[in-house]
């Protein structure tokens, strides 16, 4: 039996025209990311096991990839009497961005006090591959560090909504929430502290299964049915209910408990803040909005559009994260797009049908054209910034024609022997059928005039 050649399961090759889609993409959530002053950070793609684990919540430690000891360490572990996991490892792939992003805060007293940075990489987690959802997967993540004002939420969350509007997104809405509201509304459910974490796992479920669902998990997690009901009652907004009519909601339910009036108050606050940005009329108040992830410390959001079942990224405020490595408190926000389901539903939407991977021009020769030439002429035209490629034998010349068509190429430049003596080119427009004797400077211009 031959070896598989597919990538493991939840990874994916990118071919050239999978590829030019992503890098359009990503190019738009840089310039936006860099227009708001966010500078670029990178991080190694493996981490330490103690700077990963216990920041996920259990579940998401449970996922992490970890890489075995190497070499004579390992088999010093597995001569051990009692081999446990923690004993075969000590490294883990990247989980997502914020972590590193919080050693990196630590670890480099040279960086500004507001440090807003942002960072495009991929991560890793050993989760059941599915529609949108892989094993490795591109995150894009916007973060400002040093505050605690809720214009760092502001900024996060107008970044990634102009981010969603120039990519051709006009219905979808920023779900907010905020952590302490979340907590108080538990409490006020008669859900005792320890329990909290394990309420939180099953509420951040609601998008998946629903409000039953799961109303019926927390029952099997041992919570009793009146705990569940009045929890969901508290969380579920109503229909047709405006944001101060929700504000307002909220406000009643918990009048008497300062904590979570306070954060009430704060994401009154974001939702104004937020119709003077980018992200007006697109807000969403949602205090069954959980975020699983357990780091999170006051706002939370996250990005919904019905042209796509689940969520498209999502964020919040984490300000203990950073202390956590430090030993001091350092406030910080950040937003995360979801890239790899975004890029599934830009394909659904067909933003990407006049995208094209291929060249601008194929130079083809013939058999008595010199090599040297086609070099020459491919030089001049890419120095004008044309994307050339060149066809490296010399069969008929139709074959020739037939290929560059295959690769999608907009210009074939013909070259035989004449053509190069008088340093010209035949320019072939392959979807008009046009011609024209040019030189190679005057042939890169009307490429690039038509582009």
């Amino acid at each position: 039996m031959g070896i598989s050649t597919k990538p493991p399961s939840g990874m994916r090759d990118f071919l050239p025209a999978e590829l030019a889609k992503r890098r359009y993409v990503i190019d738009v959530i840089q310039n936006v990311y860099e227009k708001y002053g966010f500078l670029p950070l990178e991080t190694p793609c493996v981490e330490n096991l103690t700077t990963l684990l216990g920041k996920y919540g259990d579940e998401g430690d449970q996922l992490i990839f970890r890489l075995l000891h190497r070499r004579d360490k390992l088999s010093r572990a597995l001569e051990m009497p009692e081999v446990s996991e923690k004993d075969l490892a000590d490294l883990g792939l990247r989980y997502d961005l914020t972590v590193p992003l919080a050693r990196v805060i630590a670890n480099s007293p040279e960086l500004p006090k507001f440090f807003k940075r942002y960072q495009i990489q991929p991560v890793w987690r050993a989760d059941r591959p599915g529609k949108g959802r892989f094993r490795e997967f591109l995150q894009c993540d916007v973060d400002i560090t040093g505050t605690e004002s809720l214009l760092a939420e502001a900024d996060v969350c107008s970044a990634v909504a102009e981010v969603l509007t120039k990519l051709g997104f006009h219905n979808f809405k920023i779900h907010i929430n905020h952590r302490q509201l979340l907590k108080e509304l538990i409490k006020t459910a008669d859900i005792d502290a320890e329990k909290e974490a394990e309420a939180l796992v099953a509420v951040d479920k609601i998008d998946k299964i629903g409000f039953e669902g799961v109303e019926k998990e927390l029952e099997q997690r041992n919570f009793l049915p009146e705990q569940a009901k009045k929890l969901l009652s508290l969380i579920k907004r109503p229909e047709n209910f405006s944001e101060n009519q929700e504000i307002s909601r909220l406000k009643a339910e918990l009048k008497d408990n300062a904590g979570a009036l306070k954060a009430i108050e704060e994401i009154e606050e974001l939702c104004r803040l937020l119709n003077f940005g980018c992200a007006q009329n697109k807000i969403e108040i949602d205090p069954s909005l959980a975020r699983g992830l357990g780091y999170y410390t006051g706002c939370i959001f996250e990005i919904r559009s019905s042209d796509f079942g689940g969520s498209l990224g999502g964020g919040g405020r984490y300000d203990g994260l950073i202390g956590m490595f430090k030993g001091t408190k350092i406030p910080a926000v950040g937003f995360s797009i979801g890239f790899e389901r975004l890029m599934i539903v830009l394909e659904e939407k067909g933003l990407f049908d006049n995208l094209e991977a291929g060249p601008d021009i194929l130079i083809c020769s013939f058999a008595d054209t010199d090599c040297a030439d086609v070099v020459s002429a491919a030089k001049i035209i890419r120095e004008a910034g044309v994307k050339t490629e060149v066809y490296p034998e010399t069969p008929k010349l139709g074959k020739q024609i037939a290929y560059a068509e295959s690769i999608k190429a907009k210009y074939v430049g013909i070259l035989g022997a004449t053509e190069a003596q008088n340093k010209t080119i035949a320019l072939k427009n392959l979807s008009s059928g046009e011609q024209l004797v040019l030189t190679y400077e005057q042939a890169a211009q009307r490429i690039l005039s038509e582009k």
